[in-house]
């Protein structure tokens, strides 16, 4: 049997130097899988588009004409290219040789996974949480506090990401920073849903895969550098104001009782939520 063709779509903006690195990782790195990679630009005033179409050029470099958000990038991406696997990649990532090899793999030993997501790590090694319960009050309550304590070091946090990130299985959600896919599932859920500029969008995503009874699964016998938040930094003024906007697209949709309450808080820190 062939093996089964793959599309890489990476959403860039403003992160050049990033994204040159990402595609280092991954062109020509993808064999035995048929691949195609497209880049697609929000509007990047860095050069991007020019640095992809000169250094790049067995890479598909679409412009989006302006800055359409992570989820609506992503769609053009997955609908320009027609592939067997999706793989949705922050350009913030590096891949380390054979690791794509690996996910795939995983993926295809569960025919009833919709996606799967690596272990994830900074620059330093230490890995992230990248996956988690689904999005709630108390989920994210919990998710806020367990963060917090590892950012600060603290060693119960730390012994305790440094074990679940060892731990394989399903999950809520996993990240889409690296999330690999079937176009199928992709197809059947209707892609991402385009509500959510920035943030959320993964786990919303997730949730639809699993609500057609279909597993999301974390595998850590994967690992994949992630460098992150270089995008949402590039525009600090806005990353608070597009994740509260997410957030309360996302309750609006999954958790509607509790939306107009953070609506209210929202408005009170003023946050323009609309």
């Amino acid at each position: 049997m062939s093996e089964p063709s793959l599309a890489i779509v990476i959403v860039s903006y403003n992160v050049r130097e990033d994204l040159g690195r990402c595609l280092k990782s991954v062109v020509g790195r993808t064999a035995p899988y048929p691949s195609t990679i497209v880049v697609v630009d929000n509007g990047s005033s860095d050069g991007t588009l020019a640095m992809v179409r000169r250094d790049w050029p067995t890479v598909l470099a679409l412009d989006a004409e302006g800055n359409v958000g992570f989820s609506r990038g992503n769609n053009l991406g997955i609908r320009a290219t027609e592939s067997d696997l999706v793989l949705l990649l922050n350009p913030d990532t590096e891949l380390p040789e054979h690791q794509l090899q690996v996910l795939v793999r995983a993926l295809l030993a569960e025919p009833d996974a919709a996606a799967v997501g690596p272990r994830l790590v900074d620059g330093a090694g230490r890995p992230e949480l990248s996956f988690g319960p689904m999005v709630s009050p108390w989920g994210e309550f919990t998710q806020r506090r367990l963060l917090r304590a590892y950012e600060a070091g603290q060693d119960w946090a730390i012994a305790h990401v440094e074990r679940v990130t060892r731990q394989a299985g399903a999950r809520d959600w996993v990240s889409g920073a690296c999330l690999l896919t079937r176009r199928s599932d992709l197809e059947t859920v209707g892609l991402l849903d385009e509500r959510y500029f920035m943030y959320t969008e993964d786990v919303d995503l997730c949730a639809a895969f699993r609500a057609r009874n279909r597993t999301v699964r974390f595998v850590p016998s994967a690992t994949i550098r992630h460098l992150r938040g270089r995008s949402a930094a590039s525009v600090p003024a806005a990353t608070e104001t597009r994740r509260r906007q997410s957030q309360l697209a996302f309750y609006r949709k999954h958790h509607p009782a509790w939306a107009p309450l953070l609506a209210w808080w929202l408005r009170r820190r003023g946050v323009d939520v609309r």
